[in-house]
């Protein structure tokens, strides 16, 4: 009993792969519009997106570099900065200082503060459609942030080591890769709905069929006639052809 049922999904792969095979031009054919429809898409309607960084150096006001407990409060302090940069009092100031017409959840979307494994930086990037918007977001931020941790940990307020860049180059979205994923999630979508097809058509075509499915041995087949109707329409034609 187990090799009739290995036999018949060994028969139902079989089927699967050479319906994929017959199809295989309409899959291919998919995935290229698809890929094309993507890559169109992503380089005619998507804005680019730039990003432009700065850095600031977390500084406590009795640190001297020199002991262990020192260099552990510098760092445990510059997780809390990670957190104040982003805090509303921050945002809305760069909002004031910049009038921007953004709330705080939409400027805290265009920003991303990293801190450097075992380091006392802080990275805040800023993206946005416009490179020098980008820029000066990010040097804002340095600055209102900068001032409000002074304020709120009574502390010198961290240096800012790198002031923020003019992006010349977008970061996002990319071309290459949008296009890719078109083509991927086209060739994926066709087979899917030829594979889905497939198997809801339980039509019997094939004496095999009969056998596989019905359990009935096929004594004889009928082939199939045209009608009289269809005869005499290709003779008229063939008349005519001849005329």
């Amino acid at each position: 009993m187990g090799t009739n049922q290995d036999d018949e999904i060994e028969i139902d792969l079989k089927e699967l792969f050479y319906v994929i095979k017959r199809k295989l031009w309409i899959i291919l054919l998919t995935g290229i519009v698809g890929a094309v429809s993507i890559g169109l898409y992503t380089a005619m309607v998507m804005k680019p997106v730039y990003t432009s960084s700065t850095m600031l150096y977390i500084v406590n006001k009795t640190t001297t570099l020199t002991s262990l407990t020192d260099l552990q409060l510098g760092t445990q302090l510059t997780k809390d900065y990670k957190v104040l940069v982003t805090s509303r009092p921050v945002t809305a100031q760069v909002i004031t200082n910049l009038d921007l017409n953004l709330s705080h959840e939409q400027l805290v979307k265009k920003i991303k503060v990293d801190n450097p494994t075992d380091t006392r930086i802080l990275t805040i990037s800023v993206e946005d459609t416009d490179p020098y918007m980008a820029k000066s977001i990010a040097d804002e931020f340095a600055s209102v942030a900068s001032a409000r941790m002074a304020e709120i940990m009574d502390s010198v307020p961290p240096n800012i080591v790198e002031e923020a860049y003019l992006p010349t180059q977008k970061t996002k979205p990319s071309i290459t890769k949008n296009t890719m994923i078109g083509g991927i999630a086209g060739i994926f979508l066709a087979g899917a709905v030829i594979l889905v097809l497939f198997v809801m058509n339980d039509a019997i075509k094939t004496p095999e069929d009969v056998e596989k499915y019905l359990g009935l041995n096929t004594l004889a087949t009928i082939p199939v006639f045209e009608d009289e109707t269809g005869a005499k329409k290709k003779k008229s034609k063939r008349k005519k052809s001849r005329r």
